[in-house]
């Protein structure tokens, strides 16, 4: 038999953005959640830093390409905010490849545009063997 540990720092990421959803809805702007979740955030004591940027390496030139994690948690989580209809592979992709160029070790993807966030939510592991910094 497998036994799953749960993560206590996910649960509590996730822990405060279903509290943002309860309070909110759907239907707001990403922003909205956004600023809401750093809010909960805080309240649970957990560091975060907000808008952090990816670079990305080629040839082994560092080439800034805007890419932004919404939030990286206690330094191991990634946590990417959507309020679209519904999430995309591509949404999934921009995860993975966060995941890929930082070396953090788990993202969550969380779309608060729908009316139970569980259906919104999305966990994903990294490889952290394939950092490219």
């Amino acid at each position: 038999m497998v036994t799953v540990e749960r993560d206590p720092v996910a649960s509590t990421i996730i822990g405060a953005a279903i509290e943002v959803h309860r309070c909110l809805g759907p239907g707001l702007l990403e922003s909205a959640y956004q600023a809401c979740l750093r809010y909960e955030l805080l309240e649970h004591g957990l560091s975060f830093e907000t808008q952090v940027p990816v670079p990305v390496f080629f040839k082994e030139n560092r080439v800034d390409c805007g890419f932004r994690l919404d939030f990286l948690v206690e330094g191991e989580f990634i946590v990417e905010i959507k309020s679209v209809e519904r999430l995309m592979p591509i949404h999934a992709a921009q995860v993975l490849t966060y995941l890929r160029l930082t070396g953090v070790r788990q993202a969550l993807l969380i779309n608060f545009n729908e009316v139970t966030l569980k259906k919104g939510l999305r966990s994903y592991l990294g490889a952290q063997q394939t950092r490219s910094r």
